[in-house]
């Protein structure tokens, strides 16, 4: 009796969850069909996965602190002014639909008056960012995926204590499972002795409590720092060292970071403000002042991502991209698991005769993410696109030039974890110089890469395909 009851309230419970995930909003096909396939085969671990990490969940606490803070904070829009003189041409060409749907994600508006300068490397890029911290006069903000207290990440937290103690606000923001050991160490403790607040970005939960508290591995995968309101830097680096201590057998990272100065720092700002007023509820709003030097500069703006912004922005925003080149188009990323869309966005520009390239690490730190990866070269290959796997260390960088003029930079990788689930940050810019230099960068990863055919993918063995494939089709759950 006991066991067919079991039977009968796991059989409704299996159903219950079904109709749940038939009936929730923003769901693809091939994620519904995927997480039903697990639920019926696998009740037990597939209810209890689907509760843990089938649907993104903010918390309502977290979605009430985010209804308040647009109530506070002023529209993304007025943050920066607009320069007039150049504005009324950028929107004649064929490039300002793209920032145009940049705006519609986060409200930014496309700013002229931007500079910015390619770092050369992750260890003279902290130290940049340290030479300006040292010369912050009013304000430091720092919020990074993960924060080692290694020798590049020690760098940061000594300079924000010299701020902090000579009297500049310093506030560092972390995230709670990405910084989790500078977080309990001696270093976070130190920051504060120093007079600097600091933070913790999305606290890991009790799982348990996931459904209360929101999603447990929602994650805020944004690298931002903005000092006196003046200067920001965005890019894929983390504060660590490029040896990368916790998974050192796939150094050197090789990242990318430049340093900006113009409209978009203020809209930077925004972003750390948000982060900040989410984890800690003080009112940051008489932060977001718009630069008043006006400078002869190109034209960016912010796009901000993450779960409590529209389903699916930022492939939106990348397949408008993709399908916008006419020469050139090149990829850098160390995660390459698209959606349906991207996959044949990236397929149908090759076949456009846009000279396309993707840039992958050939030694990826996950085993799903190769996998996953690999499934998708064949037709890659077949519309035509140049896939080139990187030997130098673990290629980090992510990055998209397209025909010479416009450049996306930021820590959005491509894949659905950064498509639905993190918070990121990018600059979306258009600008010749700067473009070309990123592209540079990029054909020195390509000289350090080898080139995947399609012969050495008719000599893979059938584990591999099957291998490959299958982990494929759970990349709409995972």
């Amino acid at each position: 009796m006991l066991t067919e009851l079991a039977g009968i309230s796991l059989l409704l419970a299996v159903i219950a969850i079904i109709v749940r995930i038939l009936l929730r909003s923003h769901r693809t096909p091939s994620s519904r069909v995927a997480w039903i396939t697990i639920v019926i085969a696998l009740p037990l671990l597939g209810i209890a996965a689907y509760l843990l990490l089938g649907e993104v969940n903010l918390g309502r606490r977290r979605i009430e602190q985010l209804q308040k803070n647009k109530q506070i904070l002023p529209p993304p829009s007025t943050v920066s002014a607009p320069y007039s003189e150049t504005s009324a041409s950028a929107e004649q060409d064929r490039f300002a639909q793209l920032f145009k749907l940049g705006q519609s994600i986060s409200g930014f508006q496309a700013e002229d008056g931007n500079r910015a300068q390619l770092m050369t490397d992750s260890n003279s890029a902290i130290d940049a960012m340290v030479a300006d911290i040292d010369k912050a006069r009013e304000s430091v903000h720092l919020s990074f995926y993960i924060w080692l207290s290694d020798r590049n990440g020690s760098k940061v937290i000594d300079a924000v204590k010299r701020a902090a103690s000579r009297g500049v606000s310093c506030r560092a923001l972390a995230d709670g499972l990405g910084s989790r050991s500078l977080i309990k160490s001696k270093h976070w403790k130190d920051m504060q002795k120093s007079g600097a607040q600091v933070a913790v970005a999305l606290p890991v939960s009790n799982p348990l409590l996931s459904p209360l508290l929101g999603r447990i591995d929602l994650r805020n995968h944004r690298k931002i720092a903005v000092i006196d309101n003046a200067i920001s830097y965005c890019g894929s680096q983390n504060c660590a060292d490029p040896e990368f201590l916790p998974k050192a057998r796939y150094a050197p990272w090789v990242d990318i970071l430049l340093r900006f100065t113009g409209p978009v720092v203020t809209q930077n700002q925004y972003l750390f403000v948000t982060d900040w007023m989410l984890a800690t509820e003080e009112n940051l709003s008489h932060m977001l002042l718009p630069a008043n030097d006006k400078v002869a500069g190109f034209t960016a703006q912010v796009v901000g991502t993450g779960p409590n912004y529209r389903f699916s922005a930022m492939p939106e925003l990348l397949v408008g991209l993709l399908t916008t080149a006419r020469q050139q188009l090149t990829i850098s990323t160390p995660y390459y698991v698209p959606n349906e869309s991207m996959q044949d966005a990236l397929c149908a520009t090759a076949y456009r005769g846009v000279n396309t390239t993707l840039i992958l690490p050939a030694r990826n730190d996950s085993r799903f993410v190769a996998a996953a990866s690999k499934s998708c070269y064949a037709d890659l290959l077949t519309a035509g696109v140049r896939i080139m796997e990187f030997e130098g260390g673990l290629l980090h960088a992510k990055t998209l030039t397209m025909d010479g003029q416009i450049t996306l930079v930021g820590s959005t990788n491509l894949d659905r974890r950064s498509f639905e689930i993190n918070f990121e940050n990018n600059i979306l810019l258009r600008d010749s110089a700067i473009t070309a230099a990123v592209l540079q960068r990029q054909e020195e990863y390509i000289t350090a890469s080898r080139e995947v055919t399609l012969a050495q993918l008719e000599s893979w063995s059938l584990g591999s395909r099957l291998l490959n494939n299958s982990l494929a089709m759970l990349a709409p759950v995972l």
